[in-house]
């Protein structure tokens, strides 16, 4: 198995560990809703990935035609883009709820603040 016929999986593994690296080390929350968005689409891409039948076409019954590919993979990846959209906008509504309550939104000074009441 050569490097680049395992690309697409190799991208996967970056934009995970990025995205974890991300969401566990930041103190900003909008960075923590990043690192959170990177590592969806890691998934993203390796259910892509994992979908893509060499030398397979759509699945319309055709002569001479064996190999399909299975469109299930992407619609479940257009329904967890919706969702992940969804998600996203939640988390920075309620980052912008916890900036006007807190007047910041650095983890540490939230956590400083809430001790201090």
């Amino acid at each position: 198995m050569e490097f680049f016929g395992l690309f697409n999986y190799w991208v996967f593994i970056f934009l995970m560990m990025a995205g974890f690296y991300l969401l566990l080390s930041a103190r900003n929350l909008v960075k923590k809703i990043v690192g959170l968005n990177l590592f969806q689409t890691s998934v993203f891409v390796f259910y892509v990935s994992a979908g893509k039948v060499t030398g397979g076409t759509v699945p319309i019954q055709q002569e001479g035609i064996t190999s399909y590919s299975n469109p299930l993979p992407h619609v479940l990846i257009l329904t967890a883009i919706v969702v992940g959209v969804a998600s996203t906008a939640l988390g920075l509504s309620l980052i912008l709820k916890i900036k006007d309550t807190y007047g910041t939104m650095e983890e540490d000074e939230i956590d400083s603040l809430d001790v201090a009441t």
